[in-house]
């Protein structure tokens, strides 16, 4: 692929949006950042605070450990850490780097200020508004689309920032329509690395550390260190277990930050961490592994595009199958077995649901792995899902159209089913 392509400068931009730190679950570090953005605007701390959210968030913050609260979970413990202690300008870092003093006060203010949750009447799948008091004054925060996207800030009904809510996010983002998986293998085949060297560099590293404090320390159900003792240290379950001991920790308030893909660190997880194991179970250089991470982590977003941020389709599906596409690579270096790998794993494991991030996440993930492995390995074995069985299309784009269409339309009744059964409708 050309560098001077407008495809080419595309999927460099897509890379450095995409893969960004968080510290925390996205969606209550989400509530955390508009919080700390709105105590930012009203200019003191509140004595009260409203919460409005879209379904999708309630489902996702419900059941997390929100880091840097002591362990405590949940809408009220997001938003009053960002107001307390939040970094109004570090987006999905705003409570990365809380200080213990400002830890040791979250429980007086949380018992001594007004917190209330409500469901936000929205058509938009994420959706956040957050609203605090000081007296009589008030301000308000208002994020739609994307966990940073601000789309409104206002102080006493006095309008400071607003900008109109579009389908597209932002209008200035680079063309995220022009992914194929033709010309993904052609990018991360041809990309000059130095383009993406720093950005890549801070995904290994950082997914790593988490990975390795998961498999060190008690977290959750323990999901990376159980596949390890039941099942042996084969590179196969290396590899499940990687990801799966990343998101131990973080779905469990471990307070160290991951690179996300598609809005996600369980997915940023997921996509890099098999792959980097992989990587050194053969030998592979560097560039290679450069190569192959580039391919994990623009096949998923690719793969997401279709979908959406949230919703009742597990993001894990697709990074499992990006993450398999890696290893095809790895494996092969052959364009086949990474387009085959990604219609097998989709083929195997497209009917997982999204019920929020909690625990059983690093389980999924562990399956979602397996799939992207068993789908290459059916390959190398001459074995292939066909047309027409299922959900599966003859071609990749195909077939992707397909679970697309699967997450983003057929589960919608699915996923109001899930958010009333965990609010107990």
């Amino acid at each position: 692929m050309e560098k001077t392509s407008k495809t080419y400068q595309a999927y460099i931009e897509i890379l450095k949006r995409e893969l960004v730190p968080a510290m925390g679950c996205t969606e209550p570090i989400a509530i955390a950042y508009c919080a700390a953005r709105a105590r930012e605007a009203l200019g003191k701390l509140p004595d009260k605070i409203t919460v409005a959210a879209s379904g999708n968030i309630i489902k996702n913050v419900k059941s997390v450990i929100v880091p840097n609260t002591d362990g405590r979970k949940g809408i009220e413990a997001a938003a009053a850490i960002g107001v307390l202690a939040g970094d109004a300008n570090a987006a999905l870092e705003v409570i990365a780097h809380v200080k213990p003093e400002e830890k040791e006060k979250l429980g007086s203010y949380m018992e001594n200020t007004e917190i209330h949750v409500d469901a936000a009447q929205s058509e938009h799948v994420l959706d956040i508004i957050v609203t605090v008091w000081s007296g009589s004054d008030t301000a308000e925060v208002h994020v739609v689309n994307e966990h940073t996207n601000i789309v409104k800030i206002s102080k006493n009904d006095a309008v400071i920032f607003e900008k109109e809510i579009v389908d597209s996010v932002d209008t200035g983002k680079p063309d995220y329509e022009c992914m194929t998986i033709e010309d993904i293998y052609d990018f991360a085949m041809t990309c000059d690395l130095d383009d993406i060297k720093d950005t890549i560099d801070r995904q290994i590293a950082y997914n790593t550390a988490i990975s390795d404090e998961g498999l060190k320390n008690n977290y959750g159900a323990n999901i990376g260190k159980t596949l390890l003792k039941s099942y042996g240290n084969d590179v196969h379950v290396r590899a499940r277990a990687r990801a799966a001991a990343g998101s131990d920790a973080r779905m469990n308030g471990c307070e160290m930050p991951v690179v996300i893909n598609s809005g996600s660190g369980n997915q940023g997880m997921t996509v890099s961490l098999p792959v980097i194991e992989y990587a050194k179970e053969l030998g592979s250089s560097q560039d290679e592994l450069y190569r192959a991470l580039l391919l994990s982590n623009l096949v998923t977003l690719h793969e997401k595009e279709g979908i959406g941020r949230l919703s009742a389709y597990c993001g894990a599906v697709s990074a499992g199958a990006g993450a398999g596409a890696g290893i095809a690579w790895l494996c092969t270096k052959d364009y086949n077995a990474v387009i085959h790998t990604i219609v097998n794993a989709l083929a195997i494991t497209s009917g997982i649901v999204c019920d929020g991030a909690k625990a059983s996440c690093a389980a999924k993930i562990s399956a979602a792995v397996d799939a992207g492995i068993m789908g290459f390995e059916m390959f190398r074995n001459g074995q292939e899902f066909y047309g027409g069985d299922g959900l599966v299309l003859k071609g990749v784009e195909n077939t992707i159209r397909n679970i697309s269409r699967l997450g983003r339309i057929g589960m919608k009744e699915t996923d109001k089913e899930i958010i009333k059964m965990m609010i107990g409708q």
